[in-house]
């Protein structure tokens, strides 16, 4: 997968990957804006980095639910450098984003969704920049524009 220099368009290759223990020591709310050690143990937890690095630009917590066939996101957040206007990436909540909907599909074939709860002050981004449908408090992604986000953020 890419992720873009905000500044210049230069694509540059990163992977996700679950969350080590020594992730912890760096995953700072100041940082990361949550306690991420809080979902320890309580939901799946996956890092983006830069392939040739390790730091950790963005986090995401997943839970699986098997009955809906979905996986929630219960949690996303981009490094504080990589929010707003001034961030020197783009595409990393794409790209969390698009993972969760691939692990769906290997989850749940055709039948899978992913939701979140989204702030409300990015509900209309979300909606907008990922395609996602309104289901009240919830967005969420099945089919057709779930498959598309997986196409345009994980080729």
């Amino acid at each position: 997968m890419k992720i873009t220099v905000a500044g210049t368009g230069e694509r540059k290759s990163a992977s996700i990957r679950p969350v080590e223990n020594e992730d912890f020591k760096v995953l700072t709310i100041k940082r990361y804006f949550f306690s991420w050690k809080h979902w320890k143990g309580k939901a799946e937890l996956y890092k983006l980095c830069l392939d040739d690095e390790d730091d950790i630009l963005g986090i995401m917590a997943l839970t699986n639910i098997p009955g809906d066939k979905r996986i929630e996101i219960k949690l996303l957040a981009s490094s504080k450098e990589n929010v707003g206007s001034k961030k020197i990436y783009d595409g990393i909540a794409g790209c969390l984003i698009a993972y969760a909907c691939r692990e769906s599909v290997k989850r749940y074939a055709g039948e899978g969704c992913v939701s979140l709860i989204p702030k409300t002050e990015l509900k209309p981004k979300y909606m907008a920049k990922y395609g996602m449908l309104d289901a009240g408090w919830q967005l969420f992604l099945e089919g057709k524009p779930l498959i598309q986000l997986i196409l345009n953020y994980l080729p």
